[in-house]
C-alpha cells in the first residue's frame, strides 16, 4: 500500500474541507491508504472561542509521524501572505527528520485558503514549498490538466502550485465545487506519483 498523509491547519473550516477533498482524491487511486491529520493548535482556547474558531475533532499529528508516509499533502490558511504559524511551528519541530534525511524522496504538495484573490494565495503555496524542499521532498503542484483553475466565469482558488479556495474577507465564502474538484484532482495526482515511485523502488530492490 502507498501511504499518503493529508496534514493541515484550519481555523474556520475552509482548509479542513479542502483536506477532506484531497483525501478523497488520493483514496480514488487503487492501493493507496490515506490518513487525515491536523497540526496542534497554539491559540489559547478562550481566544479561539472569541474568534469563532470551528471545532475540529480530527486527530493531531506529531512531526515523527511524517516518516511513515510515501507522500504528504500540506494544507494551510494564508496569514499575512504566508503559511499559518501553527504549520510553521510544526515544520520547525521536524529537524530530527531533516538531520536523518528521513523525508528525502517523498512526495509533497500544498493547498491553501486565502481571504481574497490577491491576499497572498500563490505566495503561500510557493513559500510553504520551501521548507519541504529543504527536507528533500519532491514537489507536486496542480497541473493545468485540471482545467477548472483556468475559468474566468467565477472566483476560484488554486494555481499550478496547488489547490485552494478564497474564503472572503469575513470567512463566509465556502469552497466552491471547482475548488473541491481541484483538491480531489491534486490528491489523486499526488497518490499516483507516490505509487509510481514506490513501485519503482520495489522493482529496483527486487532486481
Amino acid at each position: 500500500m502507498t501511504r499518503v498523509l493529508v496534514l493541515y491547519y484550519s481555523s474556520y473550516g475552509h482548509v479542513r474541507a479542502l483536506a477532506q477533498a484531497e483525501a478523497e482524491g488520493a483514496r480514488s487511486v487503487r492501493g493507496t491508504r490515506v490518513d487525515v491529520r491536523r497540526v496542534p493548535e497554539t491559540v489559547p482556547e478562550d481566544i479561539q472561542q472569541k474568534a469563532g474558531f470551528a471545532a475540529d475533532d480530527t486527530p493531531v499529528a506529531a512531526p515523527a509521524d511524517l516518516e511513515a508516509y510515501d507522500a504528504i499533502i500540506f494544507g494551510t490558511p494564508t496569514l499575512f501572505g504566508m503559511m499559518a504559524g501553527q504549520m510553521k511551528s510544526f515544520l520547525d519541530q521536524a529537524g530530527g527528520l531533516w538531520a536523518r534525511n528521513a523525508l528525502v524522496g517523498k512526495v509533497a504538495a500544498v493547498f491553501a485558503s486565502t481571504g481574497s484573490q490577491h491576499g497572498g494565495h500563490e505566495a503561500t503555496l510557493l513559500s510553504t514549498q520551501i521548507p519541504l524542499q529543504h527536507f528533500g521532498m519532491l514537489i507536486a503542484g496542480m497541473p493545468y490538466t485540471f482545467g477548472g483553475q483556468t475559468t474566468a466565469e467565477a472566483i476560484v482558488g488554486g494555481a499550478p502550485y496547488g489547490a485552494g479556495t478564497i474564503a472572503g474577507a469575513d470567512g463566509s465564502r465556502t469552497p466552491t465545487e471547482t475548488d473541491l474538484a481541484g483538491a480531489r484532482f491534486q490528491g489523486a495526482h499526488v497518490a499516483r506519483i507516490a505509487k509510481r515511485l514506490a513501485d519503482a523502488n520495489l522493482a529496483e530492490e527486487a532486481a
